[in-house]
């Protein structure tokens, strides 16, 4: 007798907690919210805007980076690599990683 009204509340429990409540948000359940700023404007879009901007401009600067350490590689006829150049690919690094994150982020 317990066995089975524990069974029949957690059954019901469990149930209750995977059935889509109704509530605000869009029509359409496979879409994302849309969030707007005070003034009306879409703040998913304006945050992508900004995230391309910046991973724009971390491209930029992978890209001198890369400049920088092809100019160091050829100085040298040797596989050894000042401190500098491997700072500036641990810089390279750290960016693409950056730039990775907010691909990811949405």
């Amino acid at each position: 007798m317990r066995r089975t009204l524990f069974s029949a509340v957690f059954g019901t429990l469990l149930l209750a907690q995977h059935t889509p409540q109704p509530g605000p948000g869009p029509s359409n359940p496979d879409s994302p919210a849309i969030l707007r700023t005070p003034d009306g404007r879409n703040r998913t879009e304006m945050i992508l805007k900004a995230d391309h901007e910046s991973s724009l401009k971390d491209i930029e600067s992978i890209r001198k980076l890369s400049e920088e350490v092809k100019i160091d590689m050829e100085k040298n006829d040797r596989h050894i690599l000042s401190v500098a150049t491997l700072k500036k690919l641990d810089e390279i690094e750290k960016l693409t990683k950056r730039i990775r994150g907010r691909m990811k982020k949405f």
